[in-house]
């Protein structure tokens, strides 16, 4: 039994069965003792199981039975009367009423000489053992050495299954049998919450590895600390779970969330380095239709997709319609995956024109994904767009495909001036954006003067001042312009332009749809280019679609402007012909010279 692998418990009571059957008249029982020198009942066939149960927990000593007190002192003990025998005073009320009113105990010794164990015989008269008894006792404790080795290994080894070995936590294989034996039957009757660290890369790359497991090994004992009575899980990577069952507990998740969060906030001592570790968590509730475990722990994983999308370092709760709108956006993210695969992205070009000739001055690139024989605008995948790697591939295909364009325009003698190529959050705190230009641009031998890089209020204001102006002196520096798009529909405001400064302000379309003499938006458009005139920033109005529009424009100075009016975003072919039959020459000012009137005043160019 023991060589095939039956269970410990299974093998020692068929042991104690056939000993019994070799030993007539003779009870057997084996115990353990754990390294807390605790007793634990194995097996006892012939024995209540009331009895038995009385042992449980019991700890070794000189006075404790036959058995606890062979543990203790590591060799056979005999007692042939229980009733007058000292060493069974506090456990004789139990022996004798059913009829034992002898033991003799061998202990179970390991290879150190440690007690793990005794084996032992019960009489119901008052003797010791025979001769025949102690042999078989012998060959049974040398089996049960053997048996108890071989399962303290298959223990050890479930251990490790189921162990990470940085943190000491459950890992994901624990994680997955856990949740597999949920009860789904009752809704609230359990959550899960999950839980990424924000900052383990950022501290693997600064401080190095040693660093990072470090955090890790913190964080893994805060959550434990945080979650004391709940089962807590490091799934590997930055990933953690915790399994919430207690109903404090889950009378108010966001609490216990918040919790977690606040104990693992703490700066930890990494090394000579002093870490704080930030995190996010999502969380989700059984509920009703939840079928099964998996389903609730896909739902804590869409909420905490949307934890990190809208404001990392806090905690969402799943509601219905979340894993819908996420699903949605993990479609648009496969769509854009495949265009990219099978070159189905294009660039369309909307031109910017100077408001009193029509001439165009620049242009702005614009995203497009051939579907079919359909063209399909950013707007209608701008959620694939809130994926890093899909929002950096797109901007690594538009700058390859624009290079190309502009590069054939200049050969072909057109007096091209600028295109603006729009860029993501992605692309602005990755670092790498200047050099992703310098490559694209670089290859088709095209100067970074007609580049400019166009960047929206949310990127512009997305993830603190700090990162964005570390990005745009760093495009300026390489002579690259910067144009703050859709100026006025996020929360950027002059003041900003102080810290993080740009070359050009897009008006949002909202602003001019709404023009009208001496109206609220008129006022602000006549503000705003007084003050790009004094900051030497270049104003382009966007969405024009009247004359009406441009009349007022003109009258409160703005010089440039874009929108159907003048050409919807066409491809590079009817681009060619735009630019062929409209671009303003080279011997007339460049976009670079323009200036609000009352500067132009002075150049009589103008």
């Amino acid at each position: 039994m023991i060589a095939t692998g039956e269970t410990l418990a299974n093998t020692v009571e068929r042991m104690c069965e056939e000993a019994e059957r070799l030993a007539p008249g003779a009870v057997c029982s084996v115990l353990t003792v754990d390294r807390a020198g605790l007793i634990h009942p194995l097996a006892g066939p012939s024995l209540p199981a009331e009895y038995s149960a009385a042992l449980e927990g019991v700890p070794i000593g000189p006075h404790v039975g036959s058995c606890g007190t062979a543990a203790f002192l590591r060799e056979e003990v005999t007692v042939t009367d229980i009733a007058n025998d000292r060493r069974w005073a506090a456990f004789k009320h139990l022996a004798l009423p059913i009829g034992l009113r002898a033991c003799w105990s061998k202990p179970i010794l390991n290879a150190a000489g440690e007690a793990i164990g005794t084996f032992a015989f019960y009489y119901r008269e008052c003797r010791g053992p025979t001769q025949l008894e102690r042999e078989i006792v012998r060959n049974c404790v040398h089996l049960c050495i053997i048996a108890l080795e071989r399962h303290q290994r298959v223990i050890e080894h479930e251990r490790r299954a189921f162990t990470d070995a940085l943190t000491g936590l459950s890992n994901r294989a624990a994680f997955d049998v856990a949740l597999a034996a949920l009860d789904c039957e009752r809704p609230g009757d359990w959550a899960l919450l999950v839980l990424d660290l924000d900052n383990l890369k950022l501290v693997n790359d600064t401080f190095g590895h040693q660093a990072g497991d470090c955090l890790l090994q913190t964080a893994g004992a805060r959550i434990t600390a945080a979650s004391a009575r709940e089962r807590a899980f490091r799934l590997g990577g930055d990933e953690f779970a915790i399994i919430v069952q207690a109903p404090e507990e889950l009378r108010d998740l966001e609490q216990t969330a918040e919790r977690i969060l606040e104990m693992l906030a703490e700066p930890a001592e990494c090394g000579d380095h002093l870490v704080v570790p930030r995190a996010t968590v999502g969380g989700a509730v059984l509920s009703a239709g939840d079928r099964i475990a998996e389903r609730v722990r896909q739902n804590a994983d869409f909420a905490l997709y949307h934890a990190k999308e809208t404001g990392r370092g806090g905690f969402v709760r799943y509601w219905p319609g979340l894993g819908t709108n996420i699903t949605r956006r993990l479609g648009h993210i496969r769509e854009v995956d495949a265009a990219l695969l099978e070159n189905r992205i294009e660039a369309f070009y909307q031109p910017v024109v100077r408001l009193d000739t029509r001439d165009i001055v620049g242009l702005e690139a614009l995203c497009r994904m051939r579907l079919g024989d359909s063209i399909i605008s950013a707007g209608d995948f701008q959620e694939a767009m809130k994926d890093v790697h899909v929002a950096k591939a797109l901007t690594e295909r538009m700058m390859k495909l624009v290079a190309a364009d502009v590069r054939a325009w200049l050969d072909m003698g057109i007096p091209f001036q600028h295109v603006g190529v729009n860029v993501s959050s992605a692309d602005m705190h990755g670092g790498t954006l200047d050099s992703m230009l310098a490559a694209a641009f670089g290859r088709e031998g095209v100067p970074l003067k007609h580049v400019i890089v166009e960047v929206t209020e949310t990127v512009y204001m997305g993830d603190g001042d700090h990162m964005v102006r570390k990005a745009v002196e760093t495009l300026r520096a390489k002579g690259l312009r910067v144009a703050l798009d859709d100026f006025g529909t996020g929360y950027a405001s002059l003041t900003h332009l102080l810290t993080v400064p740009v070359d050009i302000i897009k008006i949002d379309k909202s602003f001019v749809n709404r023009l009208a003499p001496n109206n609220a938006s008129m006022a602000i458009v006549e503000g705003l280019i007084q003050i790009a005139r004094k900051l030497d920033i270049r104003v382009i109005a966007e969405g024009i679609e009247t004359e009406d529009q441009v009349d007022l424009l003109q009258a409160a100075g703005c010089v440039l402007g874009q929108g159907y009016l003048f050409s919807r975003a066409v491809n590079r072919d009817a681009t060619t012909e735009l630019l062929i039959e409209r671009a303003q020459r080279c011997d007339e000012p460049s976009m670079s010279q323009y200036k609000a009137p009352a500067q132009r005043a002075r150049n009589p160019r103008h």
